[in-house]
């Protein structure tokens, strides 16, 4: 039941910025194998969301202090080896200045959006995920902040899942995270 109202807010919310923004919108990937959220069968997700380009969330990444590193030395979303945010969401990008301004932590994204990631709704491919490297500080304040849920898995606040996957953290950004 809370899942049904929180998605009910949640697409109340992005029809409230849409309408303000003038966005464009994403349509709703079928369900993968994404390991933090698996919506039911009989319930269609859909949100509506601003997308960024590549240039628009490096510049906010950038006057924010965060930083990213890329295994390929490449922005390419159709290339694993790259870190894009090609069609990254505004509220994720959003949600990582929120913790970056929260943890005081220097910040490194690994991944973006660019292909070699787990499918489903709520993905990297569709703009709702970062990886960031695992440091001690924001490991502490993850641990200490936010509500363990079991299977390496804390909420925050705001309902955004912050995944440890052994050598990084995933996030999902469901929201920006009180921005």
């Amino acid at each position: 039941m809370r899942t049904s109202r929180f998605r009910a807010a949640l697409v109340a919310a992005a029809a409230a910025l849409l309408a303000v923004a003038g966005a464009t919108t994403a349509s709703a990937a079928p369900a993968g194998q994404d390991p933090v959220f698996q919506p039911a069968a009989d319930t269609p997700v859909t949100a509506l969301v601003t997308k960024l380009t590549h240039a628009q969330a490096t510049s906010r990444l950038r006057a924010a202090g965060i930083s990213w590193t890329s295994s390929g030395g490449c922005s390419d979303r159709y290339n694993s080896t790259c870190t894009s945010f090609e069609q990254v969401n505004l509220p994720t990008i959003q949600g990582a200045e929120t913790l970056k301004r929260a943890t005081g932590c220097a910040l490194t994204i690994t991944g973006g959006t660019e292909t070699g990631h787990a499918s489903g709704t709520y993905s990297h491919w569709n703009g709702y995920k970062l990886d960031y490297r695992l440091s001690s500080c924001l490991d502490s304040y993850v641990k200490n902040t936010f509500t363990s849920i079991g299977g390496s898995k804390w909420r925050s606040g705001s309902g955004n899942i912050y995944y440890l996957e052994g050598n990084h953290w995933d996030v999902t950004y469901y929201n920006c995270g009180g921005c």
